[in-house]
């Protein structure tokens, strides 16, 4: 190097990417090779830190050389943590923090370090104490930058990031409460108060991560008996208090609409509204202010867990009350309130339900806001939010009535304001069904002009489904006899249009958009689905067949009609059970007739449902054994090619779906009929269809199948089951292989598996010759022996009883060499042939 002092830079380049190798999958290494690479990488550690630290003197090259370090350092190695606090690569890394030039690799180098410092692979952070003693002062240093206004922001986002680093990996230390480690608390609170949103949320994970130690009773069994644990709990988290109740203070303004929100993309802005109005829908958003909303909530919820809802509601109402203040003044200023109020929400379900000192006031205030749409949505979500705390909390029927009239405004004022006040609407209803029968009459007439699309309402026909499922639940808890009037009153608004499309003729009925008759059917389904009133709702369907044999007749064409119609079906079977009666017979005769013609997989999905509620009736089992006879003689007439398997997915899906159902609830129709073995046959030519749910619904099948003997009655047909599976298990074995190599996406790795591992364990000795038969088809240039002996080794433990979880590594591992690229796929592929059902192994 020092003969050639040019070569040094493309050196170095080399000395940092290797070590970044192996973590590089892209690079098609079988996972033996990967593991002996990076073994020859950290048998040479000392060796490379030694030529990094020579290159120190080279002033113009220290960056560089740093960036190599941190490289080396993610293999995490077992350097001892004495031996690195004295390193001079440390000391430079450390020292290098002030330097402008050198602060981001300086910067890698410490993050690096302090997550070694942490790592359980390299000692954990009570064998590197003494490492971890030299970065900390180091880092701590640096805090005063987090508020010095003359400092690039980038320089600040890699202090804070510093920071949080030390806060996650060191979370345990700090748990601990002492003198020092709430130092390191206070730094992380200056980082989550800083006014850029990217920087504050750095600490995001470190106040939840400390929240589950601090409350998680796991964390104090090593303080021996329970009054020892408990008093160490109860002083950490007295400990902390003050912090957390400092972060509630300071994420509470972050999630105020921004004042350009209506400037936002159409798309943008319907992202925003959707994850305010459901904070659990949009975990996954890109967009920069719904992740904002969902962390925020997270953060209040990880506070509440450690201060406790009430304490938590205190210091939001204080906010709560600031912003009410400033709705009242010139400009009219209504976010701050709305903000505080989505706070309130976003912690309810850890407010007691009895909280008598904040919430009444709470609630006192909301009739006094003003009727600014943003605002009022936010309102009603609340209320809706706290319907346990109005059931529990409030005798005064005042509050309910209030609380009403709030929601009914929010359904007047526009189609977000509607949508939030149904959705709270429904809580209502949930929560205080029992207050709620004496309000009947006036929830009537809320729930009818909103069906009918009358007055002023401004409720969708999709919100309006929460109006249908409150009144639902509120009649369940009506006496039986009112309960009847009560469901037929429910009934009138749904059956009338529809009576009248009928009246029509069946020209016009056949003519009619589908979601002219799904809008109107979609609340059959509800109805069914939330009068808990077995009898009513058995009368009810018995008095609507009429209408529902109608459509079907006319309408089963129609897959989004049919879909409707089969699931109102569905809930009145899950609802009544065996007070169906005669209607159950109609139902199941008309599916089966039209399904010969049309083949809707609704049909299918039905009857899963009627098998699994009637499955063992012996009454029933005419009826179902002609069904099951017919429903899956022509689903395997249709699925007789993976091509119709990918242009049928919803057919196969649900088809497999109810072969499951009919093995769980009526093995003895099921198994020693007709169809068991075609239905295998076919269950073998889909497997491999790419269609996620088809593909799951099969592989489950086949599980349930090599698991008869854990269902009900199983174990009388397993005989039977044997004659079926044993001539065709090499196949089946061949094709399970096909699908971990390749011949299925790797995200289904663990549903194939479980596949495989039950087929193992049903059939012992000889399933293990049908795996080295369909293994022993692979070149070796694609599978190696070592690699496969380790496969079949695991499906040997398997077999023989061991825990399931330890074949997954093997599994794992052959799936991954089968597929390390194209080319060997293609190769594992051509050799196991998984379309090719009765292939003869060549030996």
């Amino acid at each position: 190097m020092n003969s050639h002092p040019e070569f040094v830079p493309g050196f170095l380049e080399l000395l940092t990417v290797l070590p970044e190798e192996v973590f590089n999958y892209k690079i098609a290494a079988r996972p033996e090779r990967r593991r002996q690479f990076e073994k020859e990488l950290t048998s040479q550690m000392e060796v490379a830190l030694s030529t990094l630290t020579a290159c120190l003197h080279i002033n113009e090259l220290k960056e560089q050389v740093l960036e190599a370090f941190a490289s080396w350092l993610r293999l995490k190695h077992r350097i001892p943590g004495s031996v690195l606090a004295s390193h001079p690569l440390v000391l430079t890394a450390l020292s290098s923090l002030h330097s402008e030039i050198l602060s981001e690799a300086s910067v890698n180098v410490i993050s690096e370090l302090i997550h070694y410092s942490a790592a359980g692979s390299s000692g954990g952070a009570t064998v590197n104490m003494p490492l971890i003693q030299v970065i900390v002062p180091q880092i701590m240093s640096l805090k005063a930058h987090l508020t010095d206004s003359s400092k690039d922001e980038e320089d600040v986002k890699a202090i804070a990031r510093l920071f949080a680093d030390m806060g996650d990996s060191y979370v345990e230390l700090i748990a601990t409460g002492s003198d020092e480690s709430m130092l390191i608390v206070h730094a992380l609170l200056e980082v989550a108060s800083h006014p850029e949103y990217d920087i504050a949320s750095m600490t995001f994970n470190f106040w939840h991560s400390l929240q589950v130690i601090l409350t998680k009773r796991d964390s104090y069994i090593s303080f021996g008996n329970e009054a020892s644990a408990e008093a160490e709990r109860s002083r950490r988290l007295q400990v902390f208090r003050s912090a957390y109740e400092s972060l509630v203070s300071l994420v509470t303004f972050r999630v105020q609409y921004p004042q350009d929100y209506q400037d936002l993309s159409l798309e943008d802005l319907k992202e925003f509204k959707h994850t305010r109005y459901d904070l659990a829908c949009c975990s996954s958003s890109t967009l920069t202010e719904s992740v904002m909303l969902i962390a925020v909530a997270d953060v209040l919820i990880d506070a509440a867990s450690v201060l406790g809802g009430d304490a938590t509601l205190k210091i939001l109402y204080i906010k709560f009350v600031e912003g009410v203040a400033c709705c009242g003044n010139k400009h009219n200023e209504w976010r701050p309130a709305e903000a505080a109020l989505f706070c309130i929400r976003a912690i309810s379900t850890y407010v007691s339900v009895v909280e008598a000192e904040v919430m009444p006031q709470v609630m006192a205030l909301l009739p006094k806001l003003p009727q600014q749409p943003q605002l009022l949505q936010t309102v009603c979500l609340t209320i809706g939010a706290y319907s346990k705390w109005f059931d529990a909390a409030s005798s005064d029927p005042s509050i309910l009535a209030s609380v009403l009239s709030i929601l009914t405004s929010g359904m007047s004022t526009s189609e977000d304001t509607a949508a939030a006040a149904a959705l709270a609407f429904r809580h209502i209803c949930d929560d205080c069904r029992k207050k709620l029968c004496g309000y009947l009459d006036g929830l009537y007439n809320v729930y009818r002009t909103a069906v009918n699309g009358e007055g002023s309402l401004k409720v969708s026909a999709e919100d309006s489904l929460h109006l249908v499922e409150a009144l639902s639940m509120v009649i369940t808890e009506l006496p039986q006899v009112d309960a009847k009037k009560a469901l037929e009153m429910l009934c009138l608004p749904v059956v009338t249009p529809l009576q009248e499309i009928i009246n029509q003729g069946p020209e016009i009925l056949q003519k009619k958009h589908p979601r002219d008759l799904t809008v109107h059917i979609d609340r059959f389904a509800y109805i069914f689905r939330y009068v808990n009133h077995p009898e009513a709702v058995a009368d009810a369907i018995q008095r609507l067949w009429p209408i529902f044999k109608a459509i079907f007749d006319i309408r089963a064409w129609d897959m989004r009609t049919m879909e409707s119609l089969c699931r109102a079906c569905k809930y009145a079977v899950r609802t009544s059970k065996r007070f169906m009666g005669i209607t159950i017979g109609a139902i199941l005769e008309e599916i089966q007739g039209l399904y010969q013609q049309h083949q809707q997989p609704c049909f299918l999905y039905l009857s899963s449902e009627v098998i699994k509620i009637f499955g063992s009736d012996p009454s029933c089992a005419s009826y179902l054994h002609n069904l099951i006879e017919a429903l899956f003689k022509r689903t395997t007439c249709l699925l007789t090619s993976i091509e119709e398997f990918t242009s049928r997915p919803d057919v196969a899906d649900d088809c497999f779906l109810l072969a499951s159902r009919c093995i769980r609830y009526c093995p003895q129709l099921f198994i020693p009929s007709s169809v068991f073995p075609s239905l295998v046959d076919c269950s073998m030519i889909g497997i491999t269809v790419q269609h996620r749910e088809a593909s799951n619904s099969i592989l489950t099948f086949l599980s349930d199948i090599f698991d008869l003997a854990k269902s009900c009655k199983g174990e009388e047909f397993l005989s039977v089951r044997d004659s079926v599976i044993i001539p065709r298990g090499a196949s089946i074995t061949r094709i399970l292989i096909a699908s971990l190599t390749g011949a299925l996406p790797s995200s289904r790795l663990e549903t194939v598996t479980y596949a495989l591992l039950a087929l193992t364990r049903a059939y012992g000795v000889r399933s293990l010759e049908w795996a080295k038969e369909s293994v022993s088809l692979i070149p070796l240039t694609a599978l190696a022996e070592v690699e496969r002996s380790r496969f079949l080794q695991a499906l040997s433990e398997a077999a023989s009883g061991v825990d399931v979880n330890a074949a997954m590594a093997p599994v794992e591992e052959l799936s991954d060499v089968c597929r390390r690229n194209r080319t060997v796929q293609e190769i594992v592929q051509g050799a196991l042939k998984p379309l090719e059902l009765n292939r003869v192994p060549v030996l």
